[in-house]
């Protein structure tokens, strides 16, 4: 049976998902919303979608989408992905799931309340690879004691860019730290403890930030996150047994390298086609087919979670946005 798709939004998330739904012969990309009707035609004529809406109420009206991607900026995937829930429709939202963890609270009762499936897109979750890494972790490296994760890269200011915007969610932790922070969750779960800190640029967003996650088993989680500096962008994952370390880019299927206590080194790649849009697509889709309102790889409790814990250190660092003032 095939999915219907629709796309909220025409910026760059969104024609990399709709570029990479096409990887997915039951995938049908039938609708797509934009503010604006000439934005929604161009879309349309570049990924031959055969519905589009000159406005996103439109678009959470359109009988023929059975999902919906929100791929709208931070601060707005609260309202949008709430219009779908309400209509009945199935929302697939891009990270941050929002802004912080009330609106994260009301958008989950949301789809609870009308038992339709909802989603944070945290699509590096589901790529080929991270099952790799999983077997790795549950079956080669023992107790797990350290994880460590960087990803960054200079970005050039201008303060109306959305990652320089305080308007639009701007700052290094909701866009790119997010990755590292959730890498953590999954392998080690929620800390026990926190500590971080940030540098604050001239528009008040966090430009570079890092953190320490540690566990009362032991275990520590550090990472880093960067608009200004080219981070490694490597990671490891450290245990009695052995060590992982994934290289350049390790959240898009880049090789890792297994070395065991004993000196024995395996190596393990997964290219894919496309960006790895599709396989966080397919999870959706195979949810919906078997008739589950949430994703039992990203629970909506640990997006939660997440949130929560971004919330926190933001407010240590002093940052909060002019929705939250």
């Amino acid at each position: 049976m095939s999915i219907r798709w629709g796309i909220l939004g025409t910026g760059r998330i969104a024609s990399d998902l709709a570029a990479d739904l096409a990887h997915l012969p039951d995938a049908d990309l039938v609708a797509v919303g934009s503010r604006r009707q000439a934005t929604a035609e161009a879309f349309g004529d570049r990924f031959d979608v055969p519905h589009r809406h000159g406005s996103y109420e439109a678009l959470v009206a359109d009988p023929d989408v059975d999902v919906l991607h929100v791929a709208t900026p931070h601060p707005f995937h609260a309202e949008h992905a709430t219009m779908a829930l309400e209509a009945g429709t199935a929302v697939l939202c891009e990270k941050p799931l929002t802004i912080n963890a009330d609106e994260a609270d009301a958008l989950i009762a949301t789809a609870r309340a009308n038992d339709v499936f909802l989603m944070e897109a945290m699509w590096t979750r589901f790529l080929p690879g991270m099952d790799a890494v999983r077997d790795a972790v549950n079956d080669e490296l023992g107790d797990v004691f350290l994880l460590e994760a960087d990803i960054g890269a200079p970005t050039p200011f201008d303060p109306e860019h959305r990652m320089y915007n305080p308007a639009l969610g701007g700052g290094a932790l909701l866009d790119l730290g997010i990755y590292p922070i959730a890498f953590a969750f999954e392998l080690l779960g929620p800390p026990d403890d926190v500590t971080s800190s940030a540098l604050l640029g001239a528009t008040g967003v966090d430009e570079q930030c890092a953190g320490l996650f540690t566990y009362d088993n032991g275990a520590q989680a550090l990472w880093h996150a960067s608009m200004r500096a080219d981070a490694g962008r490597t990671c490891a994952i450290a245990g009695t047994d052995g060590r992982l370390e994934g290289a350049r880019a390790w959240w898009k299927g880049a090789p890792y390298t297994l070395t065991r206590t004993d000196g024995s080194t395996a190596v393990f790649e997964t290219p894919f086609p496309g960006k790895g849009y599709q396989f966080e697509a397919a999870h959706v889709m195979n949810c919906l087919r078997a008739g589950r309102t949430e994703s039992p790889v990203m629970p909506l409790d640990e997006s939660r979670a997440i949130m929560a814990t971004m919330d926190a250190m933001r407010t240590e660092w002093g940052v909060r946005y002019p929705q939250e003032e």
